[in-house]
């Protein structure tokens, strides 16, 4: 019998394995996807996302149906023991074209990416299957998956995997590879509720910190509200699941069966962990698989899909061979680092919200009060807590050290050819691109011969920070990221050496 082969085998259909489906099936390769589990998972647990997240779910045409389900700028208070904030802000944009900051159902945004792959018809998903052995060889992989329903083995290859399959990855396991870090001993209970009557603040981020009780209190869309507290040493997890418990932490902030009808409560520990190496051979570990980070500040499923992204274009143009492998060495150097620093900024952000040292938390509340009348503090401390900016220090990027390199583009809404206002990802359409603020630079010819489009660029927004980065020209990857780029008078750096492919064809 024939081994059915694909291009990509994609392990896991959460967030991280559905976006590079629909990321894959875009870009007309072959793929599998598999799945234990029947269904989507029933329970929330990524409650929020950001702007960059939406851009790459925009890539796939599928950014305005999730944002019909997402609750969009909210503000995000820290409050003291008397819910009086000492950190009052909304996170500003960065001018993606998308809003900075949103709430979201998880099961919802399951559902409206999984109905996305169902656009390709490259794309196979085989649910209620497991893979139970991953072989990877020269020139493909070659998977052992079992068929959870009937009890039947199937065997077939991939040129590549994405093993996105959760923080307790078997992938992961079977490639003997470490999944280095720590797991808090501190135990959290999570209590999602179904909204029955709205009251005073039920639509912001509250971190409720205080010494006795630090608690989360978060608006989630579609009618659904959480909190998360954590549980003291003396507590009995089974006591804090229950009811009564429940609704004495959710009483002291004026909260009852009027208000709230309780779905589920569960309990579980924060991780801080990173997988040793992300890639073996044509494996690719991805999401939690590759790393695990606290809730704080809303990134564990965004950092994942922000993998896929990276990662996708770059499979495809090597399947087609439009590029060598080498490119894909690239992965792991791009993304880790900014795994690492969102990671430090979600613990930062914990322990302010946790501090349990009473003395030292008056001292924060009124540090951080004295801070915020300072003019510009509010933008400061935004850049230096929240999600780091989507930059890549090194990796698959031109020489020079221009500013500019290394850093995704901003995306204004533009005017196509036929004068329709639409976003500047959209125009681009996923290709490389050259984009310059005057004449055509120098060096431009060895781009445009390879069929790299270039386009002049007159936005204002766009001017100003391209004028910011002291670049008049620049050259995109497909995922919007600078390769090269050229100040005034200077030439634009070669294309890269080695690169025998059309460069101008969408990956």
């Amino acid at each position: 019998m024939t081994t059915p082969t694909y291009d990509v085998a994609v392990i896991g259909y959460g967030p991280t394995g559905a976006t590079a489906a629909n990321l894959l099936g875009q870009l007309g390769l072959k793929v599998l996807v598999v799945e234990r589990d029947a269904d989507v998972y029933g329970r929330a647990r990524a409650i929020s996302t950001d702007e960059e997240v939406m851009r790459i779910w925009q890539s796939v045409g599928l950014a305005d149906r999730l944002q019909c389900d997402m609750l969009a700028d909210r503000p995000l208070n820290f409050v003291d023991a008397g819910g009086v904030p000492f950190i009052d802000l909304k996170i500003t944009s960065r001018g993606t074209g998308h809003p900075p900051q949103q709430f979201l159902y998880q099961p919802a945004v399951d559902d409206v990416l999984r109905e996305g792959v169902q656009r390709f018809t490259g794309v196979d998903v085989l649910l209620e299957h497991e893979c139970l052995r991953v072989l990877p060889g020269d020139d493909q992989v070659e998977l052992m998956l079992a068929d959870l329903h009937s009890d039947m083995f199937t065997r077939v290859r991939a040129s590549y995997v994405i093993a996105a399959d959760g923080g307790s990855s078997p992938t992961r396991g079977q490639l003997g590879i470490g999944y280095t870090g720590r797991t808090y001993s501190q135990r959290w209970v999570v209590i999602d509720t179904k909204v029955l009557k709205e009251w005073d603040g039920h639509d912001r981020l509250r971190f409720h910190c205080n010494p006795s009780r630090p608690t989360v209190d978060c608006p989630t869309p579609l009618g659904h509200h959480r909190w998360e507290y954590p549980a003291r040493a003396d507590e009995d997890e089974r006591e804090l699941l229950h009811d009564d418990a429940i609704w004495k932490i959710l009483g002291n902030q004026g909260i009852t069966g009027e208000h709230v009808e309780i779905l589920r409560a569960v309990i579980y520990s924060h991780h801080v962990r990173v997988a040793d190496r992300w890639r073996v051979g044509r494996v690719f570990l991805a999401g939690d698989a590759a790393h695990a980070m606290p809730p704080w500040i809303g990134q564990g499923m965004s950092a994942g899909v922000r993998d896929v992204a990276n990662l996708c274009w770059k499979l495809a143009a090597v399947i087609k061979g439009l590029a060598p492998a080498s490119l894909l060495d690239s992965y792991q150097a791009e993304r880790k680092p900014h795994v690492i620093e969102t990671t430090r900024r979600a613990c930062m952000v914990g322990r302010i919200i946790t501090e349990r040292n009473r003395i030292i938390a008056r001292l924060r509340n009124h540090a951080m009060r004295a801070l915020a009348r300072v003019p510009g503090a509010e933008a400061a401390a935004q850049k230096r807590m929240w999600v780091p900016d989507p930059r890549y220090a090194e990796g698959f990027l031109a020489g020079g050290h221009h500013r500019a390199v290394g850093w995704q583009i901003p995306q204004p809404w533009v005017k196509d050819g036929d004068g329709a206002r639409i976003r500047l990802d959209d125009l681009l359409g996923g290709r490389w691109s050259l984009l310059h603020t005057g004449a055509a630079p120098a060096g431009a010819q060895a781009w445009t011969e390879l069929g790299v489009p270039a386009v002049r660029v007159d936005e204002p927004s766009l001017l100003r920070w391209l004028h910011r980065k002291k670049a008049s020209a620049v050259v995109l990857r497909p995922d919007g990221f600078i390769y090269a780029a050229a100040a005034t008078g200077q030439s634009l750096p070669a294309p890269p050496a080695g690169f025998t492919w059309k460069i101008g064809v969408t990956a």
